[in-house]
C-alpha cells in the first residue's frame, strides 16, 4: 500500500534522471482510509529515516498542513501524534489542490485507532523527467522498461 511513510522512501531511477528525482508528485489519486493504532516507539524509531521536506510537501499535496515546515528538535508525545497522523492517519478534510488533479476518498472500516492514508489508485510523477509510476490496487509500479534503465 502506498502510504506517506512508503512514499517518503521512493525516488525515480530512470536513465539519466539523477537530480531532482525525489520526492515523486502525486497525480489523480484515489485514497482509502483505514483504521490503525498509534505506536509511539515505531514513529520515534522511524523519525531519523524521514526526509522531512519531502514528507511535509507530500502531506500538503494531500491537503494536510499539520506538520511544521522545519523538523522540531524536541520530540514529545504531541509531535509524535502529529507525525503519526501524517504518516498513517487522517483527521482533517482534504483540500482539492493536488496538482490541479482529482482526489477521491473512501472510508473502509478496520482495526481500532486512527485512519491510515492508503493511496489506492493514481500515479506518482518524477519532478525531473516526468516519468509516471502508476499505482493500482495500492501497489506502485516502480519497474522501468529496459530502455529506461541506466
Amino acid at each position: 500500500m502506498v502510504r506517506l511513510i512508503t512514499h517518503n522512501l521512493l525516488a525515480c531511477h530512470a536513465k539519466g534522471c539523477t537530480t531532482n528525482n525525489f520526492p515523486l508528485q502525486f497525480q489523480d489519486v484515489s485514497i482509502e482510509l483505514r483504521e490503525t493504532e498509534f505506536n509511539a516507539d515505531f514513529i520515534r524509531g522511524f523519525l531519523p529515516r524521514i526526509e522531512w521536506a519531502a514528507l511535509v510537501s507530500a502531506a500538503r499535496q494531500l491537503g494536510d498542513t499539520s506538520l511544521p515546515a522545519e523538523q522540531p528538535e524536541m520530540v514529545d508525545d504531541e509531535f509524535l501524534q502529529k507525525l503519526h497522523h501524517v504518516l498513517l492517519e487522517v483527521r482533517t478534510p482534504l483540500s482539492s489542490h493536488i496538482i490541479a488533479e482529482t482526489v477521491v476518498w473512501r472510508l473502509r472500516p478496520g482495526a481500532r485507532g486512527g485512519r491510515q492514508i492508503h493511496v489506492e489508485e493514481g500515479a506518482m510523477v518524477c519532478p525531473n523527467c516526468k516519468h509516471v509510476f502508476p499505482i493500482s490496487n495500492g501497489i506502485p509500479n516502480m519497474l522501468l522498461a529496459e530502455h529506461e534503465i541506466g
